[in-house]
């Protein structure tokens, strides 16, 4: 995927997974609702310290992964021959807290703008709570993307047949391997 598809990718996404690493080295991954303002990404939590804050303050490296799934095809005669059609992409980089007001309202702003529901007759751009959360703003410094295309009919199994693994004979029995017979 080019970096324009994967920036389109990552902009348009509905909700992506913030990886961290604790003190101990312990992965945590969180989903989050977010926008992407100024080149950057945004997302925000609440402002108790918790697991996910821990992580930012002891290390800012992290990774943001988004992606869309799509319709799952047939490929090949068994049941593993399978896939499915999605876009997905890591943008990797730098996380901090946001402490400027300014920045925190464009933030809130933008995500009203992506995810709230227009004209609902209640007051906009404002936000008593601004206070009691945390915006965090992620820095990307690369992003990699990925994506598998629903394959066309014609090259979907059994017009044509991918079997992963041609010489494989399902047992003469017709019966399925039981998980006691791994």
């Amino acid at each position: 995927m080019s970096a324009d598809q994967a920036r389109e990718v990552l902009r348009q996404g509905f909700c992506g997974r913030l990886a961290t690493v604790s003190e101990d080295g312990s992965p945590y991954c969180v989903p989050l609702l977010y926008v992407l303002m100024d080149r950057r990404l945004f997302a925000h939590n609440t402002a108790d310290r918790g697991h996910l804050r821990a992580n930012i303050d002891h290390e800012a490296r992290c990774c943001f992964e988004v992606d869309e799934p799509g319709q799952v095809f047939n490929y090949g005669r068994f049941e593993c021959d399978s896939g499915i059609a999605y876009r997905s992409v890591i943008a990797f980089g730098t996380i901090r807290t946001v402490a400027d007001l300014t920045v925190k309202q464009r933030f809130f702003e933008a995500l009203m703008e992506k995810y709230g529901t227009p004209d609902r007759g209640r007051p906009t751009g404002f936000f008593p709570r601004i206070g009691q959360v945390t915006v965090y703003e992620m820095t990307i410094e690369r992003m990699t993307g990925k994506e598998q295309a629903l394959p066309e009919v014609s090259r979907q199994w059994p017009a044509l047949d991918r079997t992963a693994s041609p010489d494989a004979q399902p047992p003469s029995s017709g019966r399925a391997l039981l998980k006691k017979d791994w």
